[in-house]
């Protein structure tokens, strides 16, 4: 039997005699040891660069739950912090980032102080790899550029109808030139901020592009595929063997080209595309899938959620997957719901 981490096999292509998994946001507000660790710091991005105290939630549900991989406990929104764009987390309002808008402004993103900048979380990674399970997998990630730029380019303007990103999409329209000179900026950022990852010690990547089901087909494949292509390809040639897990929330229709195009191992699929259809869009029988059950479901009904995990578990029989949520965990989740998927998943084989 191979020595490889289950989720690694997985994202490798390998149908394994059980499924692995891990949750999107398995580490955050609806575990009581995060709330009192996150009450003993003044920011969201102090809890995120203080080593020790990242390390600890990063490990909090694989010790109470016992999942296949850890996911490092940071934020999409380290990188504009890295490239010097003010980002702070307000109570109750979610993320803010200085507007990032103009020539000026752009022209000053440093992208030669990344990883100087975010070397706290390199330590966080090493810390967290040596205090795992040995059979327990760590995920590093990054948000892909397309989304990133959503928050650079928004900034606080607009809150009430942020998640539009109304003058991120606008600005993509009137300055295609500028908008490539944002994206290949986080594009470089990203491969660098993933480097560090894997030389610090993760098995696996995953990017995240929450965003990309505001674009139409043709900024899809502009903003979305041909970003998450580069930063891949990048990876890749350092990194040959490093699964990559791809997650374009709402891509739909965008989502075979997104397959086929990136090279990712794996496609993430949200709880609103079924899976049968996430299974047909992948570019070959050895990508795998991950997803795709409803996070609101979870938070909202025990019984019901674990009656549509065991049919997702039925659908996945037959290609290499990585059981998981659509989007991240709801903070109103009970734990007792996280406790029933996890031993369901635990005792399912494949057949």
């Amino acid at each position: 039997m191979s020595n490889e981490y289950l989720l690694v096999r997985a994202l490798k292509g390998e149908i394994t005699e059980r499924m692995p998994f891990w949750f999107m946001r398995q580490a955050g507000r609806y575990l009581p040891e995060y709330r009192a660790l996150r009450a003993s710091v003044p920011s969201f991005l102090d809890l995120c660069f203080d080593v020790d105290k990242a390390a600890e939630v990063t490990i909090q549900p694989i010790r109470r739950f016992g999942m296949d991989a850890a996911i490092l406990f940071s934020d999409i929104l380290v990188i504009p912090h890295g490239l010097g764009a003010g980002v702070r987390f307000a109570e109750g309002e979610g993320p803010i980032v200085e507007q990032t808008i103009t020539a000026e402004r752009i022209g000053q993103l440093r992208g030669g102080d990344v990883l100087s900048n975010l070397s706290p979380v390199g330590e966080v990674v090493k810390k967290v790899r040596a205090e795992l399970p040995r059979e327990t997998a760590l995920i590093g990630f990054a948000g892909s550029p397309w989304t990133v730029a959503c928050y650079m380019l928004q900034g606080d303007r607009g809150k009430a109808s942020v998640k539009e990103f109304a003058t991120a999409r606008s600005f993509a329209y009137a300055e295609p030139v500028l908008m490539q000179q944002l994206i290949d900026t986080l594009v470089e950022a990203s491969i660098a901020y993933l480097s560090m990852q894997v030389e610090a010690g993760v098995q696996a990547i995953q990017l995240f592009d929450s965003w990309s089901g505001l674009l139409t087909p043709e900024q899809f494949q502009r903003w979305s595929i041909e970003p998450t292509q580069r930063i891949v390809a990048a990876l890749k040639q350092h990194y040959p063997h490093l699964p990559i897990i791809g997650f374009a929330k709402g891509a739909g229709a965008n989502l075979p080209s997104y397959a086929a195009q990136t090279g990712v191992d794996a496609i993430g699929i949200d709880q609103h595309t079924p899976m049968a259809y996430g299974i047909a869009a992948r570019a070959h029988a050895k990508q795998a899938v991950q997803g795709n059950l409803d996070p609101l479901l979870v938070a909202s009904d025990g019984p019901g959620s674990v009656s549509a995990l065991k049919q997702l578990l039925v659908s996945l029989n037959d290609v290499p997957c990585v059981v998981n949520f659509g989007h991240g965990m709801q903070p109103q989740t009970p734990i007792a719901h996280v406790e029933a998927l996890c031993e369901t998943i635990r005792q399912y084989r494949r057949p």
